[in-house]
């Protein structure tokens, strides 16, 4: 029997998959691609991030060993457009470091861990926080984690789901104890999430035409 956690849930996502139809969520074309994007992402609007990850390819740099040979100095001007991209630049040479020296640059090696064990060791990576370890989990490797986000955060809040001040394991916690654990629903749902704060559940919402008919925010001016 579910919940009535699960069943709210459940009726959020299908009036989301309805009105957006499937995302085909992470954009990208190997497992190595979807790791870049997920750091280049922080901070920062998608758009950007294909900006760099197209730079990167122009210059054969979306490789291992391409990544893990190239000067920072190159590699952050490659990526300048997503923003941070000094910062960023170290972050992804750390992370390849750590999947070279660690899992000889073979996702089997990684992911063949106990996946509570291979997140831990993401967030060990400098600049890899739990968001970014989760998208790699989720979108590389296949493991169904919920990832949360500053749009998931906003827009179930509004829906007076979780409180204003739950942390991101308690919003996780929150999805993964009233879902089913399926990568697919997981996958979908994020990317969902993701498109109904960008396009309605916005800092300053647009609700009129938003698909969340009944979102207590519109009685209560909950922004």
């Amino acid at each position: 029997m579910k919940s009535q956690g699960q069943k709210r849930l459940l009726k959020i996502y299908n009036r989301l998959f309805k009105h957006f139809g499937p995302q085909s969520w992470w954009p990208g074309e190997t497992q190595l691609e979807i790791c870049v994007g997920a750091i280049l992402t922080q901070n920062t609007a998608w758009s950007n991030v294909e900006k760099a990850i197209s730079n990167l390819k122009k210059e054969n740099c979306m490789e291992l060993g391409r990544l893990k040979e190239i000067k920072i100095k190159k590699l952050a001007s490659l990526i300048k457009s997503s923003g941070y991209f000094n910062v960023k630049a170290e972050r992804l040479k750390s992370f390849i470091d750590y999947f070279a020296n660690h899992h000889r640059g073979n996702f089997k090696n990684l992911f063949k861990e106990k996946p509570e064990d291979v997140r831990h060791s993401l967030l060990s990576v400098k600049g890899i926080g739990p968001e970014t370890a989760d998208s790699i989990l989720l979108y590389a490797g296949g493991v169904p984690i919920f990832v949360v986000d500053t749009y998931t955060k906003r827009i179930f809040y509004r829906l007076s789901l979780i409180v204003k001040t739950a942390t991101y394991d308690e919003v996780q916690s929150f999805f993964m104890k009233n879902l089913p654990r399926k990568t697919n629903l997981y996958n979908e749902y994020h990317a969902l999430i993701v498109m109904l704060g960008k396009h309605y559940c916005k800092p300053n919402p647009v609700c009129s035409p938003c698909p969340l008919k009944k979102c207590p925010a519109r009685k209560n001016k909950k922004f």
